[in-house]
């Protein structure tokens, strides 16, 4: 028998309906995604949106604290990120969550899990070209990677598989921080999600 769901539109303190969604941004290191998704969070709250950004390299710290790099250990990583976003999207929260997430399915699950919950799910694919993010290397990752000093370095020597069909399709790499935050937000809003 299958429970009834509560519903993702809530009200808030102030009486204005909420609706709670997962917007998962993801790409190669350093395409973007986290800077984009805290320009978005920062336009939501500004606006009164309760949000929440599920930075990658947060969740690894705390949540996925000792898990390698394998294919298995970025599965459960990916599927921990996944339920946390869902648990809150179901709340009431619009969930931002920049990650890389290399594999469709460990995507696709999350997808999945969200679906079978009844929560809005959306995704991003912040499509910047790895020669453009290995000048950014924001982290140091590819400077490494070209010294022998780490290996497994997604998009270089680990696949990356692109989303095929994603719901929004951001080229970093041509447009500024704030117009591919507006490009977030004029989806959200054509999916009835603001």
């Amino acid at each position: 028998m299958r429970v009834a769901r509560m519903s993702q539109t809530i009200s808030d303190r102030r009486g204005k309906h909420v609706t709670g969604a997962t917007v998962w941004l993801t790409g190669l290191p350093s395409a973007g995604k986290t800077t984009i998704a805290h320009e978005f969070a920062g336009r939501l709250r500004e606006a009164g949106h309760r949000v929440e950004v599920l930075d990658g390299d947060e969740i690894r710290e705390f949540l996925s604290a000792g898990l390698g790099f394998s294919r298995a250990d970025r599965d459960t990583n990916v599927q921990r990120i996944g339920f946390v976003a869902q648990l809150l999207a179901r709340h009431g929260v619009l969930t931002l969550v920049p990650v890389i997430a290399p594999y469709a399915d460990s995507r696709a699950a999350v997808r999945k899990r969200h679906a079978d919950e009844d929560t809005p799910y959306v995704e991003v694919h912040v499509a910047t070209p790895v020669d453009v993010c290995s000048v950014r290397d924001v982290k140091g990752l590819y400077a490494k990677q070209a010294a022998g000093e780490i290996s497994g370095l997604t998009g270089v020597d680990d696949p990356y598989e692109e989303p095929e069909s994603p719901d929004l399709r951001i080229e970093s790499q041509h447009q500024s921080v704030q117009e591919s935050a507006a490009a977030l937000h004029d989806l959200l809003i054509g999916k009835g999600l603001l």
